[in-house]
């Protein structure tokens, strides 16, 4: 099925029947269709990093998602996008940004709308694009250490399941969140592709697969950025006794993203995550980010490519670890859910100095990569 709530589905699709006649695609189609060549006189966009969340203003105020990005980057051309609630920046080498949110109140509806409207907007060409999807998110400990970033292989989807009251499950369940179609936790469904959730490149029902040549390419060419580490942040690592990876200064790494609308905390829905992810990627994929919105942004690119109007072997999802998906030991659940703390500063600027130099990288040496999307 389509990697988007019914909702979702229904805004992306009136806004494709409306400024666009191309025929939609098969679902169950395994590859993105060819391109188009560009459309003469549009603008070819080399790159695009997409952000969500930021408190105020794009510059000159307390920082979020997207702050880091337009300052540096000086994104100072702002060009108006209807449809979206944000004007796209850009500079003057051909680097282009747009945020969607502003204090985390944004809807999936108002992503998805305004993603389609960017990419349809006549004056640009989106078929060569490269896309950078970026943002914060709460990291389990038994992955990584606050403050570290992840490039995603996998996409996971954590909103279409049945789920009973963890009260009232038989005895032997971990948790009473299950996959539809199937009869427990940790089980496919029968036809994993018939129930709701993501559809994706070689994935099954709820995980869309990214290329893993150029999460693989990204992640070898930022390994070794230096990411910010402080007093603060070691004070909390400490606490972390028993988790190694936890207690490690912040690093680069690979690892999934799993999406979901629920603001979930705990070691038992990490333990969920964990097993969710792993049963989505068959066994390949580990979970480390949850976020609100990677499902719904990458499930709306996916369906935007089905449309050929972008590539989705292009496209890229960058997390950085704002904070734990779970408290330190001897700390309860309710002491310890939405305190970020010294992680959300230290998150915006993983985002920034991992994501750079792959934009640079791209755009600087565009005669390499315009035609042959880079994988190691």
């Amino acid at each position: 099925m389509n990697p988007l709530s019914s909702t979702a589905r229904l805004a992306v699709l009136i806004v494709l029947s409306a400024l666009t006649q191309v025929p939609s695609c098969n679902a169950q189609q395994p590859a993105v269709p060819p391109l188009p060549p560009p459309a003469a006189g549009r603008i070819q966009v080399k790159f695009v990093v997409v952000a969500n969340f930021e408190p105020g203003e794009d510059t000159g105020d307390a920082p979020g998602e997207f702050q880091l990005w337009a300052e540096r980057e000086q994104l100072d051309e702002t060009i108006e996008i209807k449809g979206a609630l944000h004007p796209l920046r850009r500079n003057k080498e051909g680097l282009y940004g747009i945020r969607w949110g502003s204090s985390g109140n944004l809807v999936a509806e108002d992503e998805v709308v305004g993603l389609a409207a960017l990419v349809l907007d006549p004056r640009f060409d989106f078929s060569k694009t490269y896309w950078l999807f970026t943002g914060i998110s709460g990291v389990d400990p038994n992955a990584a250490s606050v403050g570290s970033a992840a490039w995603a292989r996998w996409v996971v989807g954590g909103d279409a399941m049945r789920e009973f009251d963890d009260r009232e499950i038989p005895t032997d369940w971990p948790y009473g969140l299950f996959a539809i179609g199937a009869k427990r936790p940790n089980e496919l469904p029968n036809d994993p592709h018939s129930y709701a959730g993501m559809t994706g490149v070689g994935a099954l029902g709820s995980a869309i697969e990214l290329n893993q040549g150029l999460t693989a390419w990204a992640f070898e060419k930022t390994k070794n950025v230096h990411l910010p580490d402080s007093p603060s942040l070691q004070k909390e690592r400490s606490l972390w006794r028993g988790y190694p990876n936890a207690q490690r200064p912040p690093f680069v790494m690979m690892g999934e993203t799993l999406g979901s609308w629920r603001y979930w905390h705990g070691a038992k829905r990490t333990q969920w995550a964990e097993d969710w992810v792993r049963l989505w990627t068959g066994g390949k994929g580990t979970f480390v980010m949850t976020n609100m919105e990677s499902q719904t942004l990458t499930g709306a690119m996916w369906t935007l490519s089905k449309q050929g109007l972008v590539d989705f072997h292009r496209v890229m999802v960058l997390r950085t670890a704002s904070n734990a998906s779970m408290p330190p030991p001897g700390v309860l659940n309710t002491q310890s859910v939405g305190d970020e703390g010294p992680g959300q500063m230290a998150a915006f600027e993983a985002n920034y100095r991992v994501g750079a130099p792959i934009a640079h990288e791209i755009i600087e040496r565009w005669s390499k990569y315009e035609n042959s999307v880079p994988s190691k």
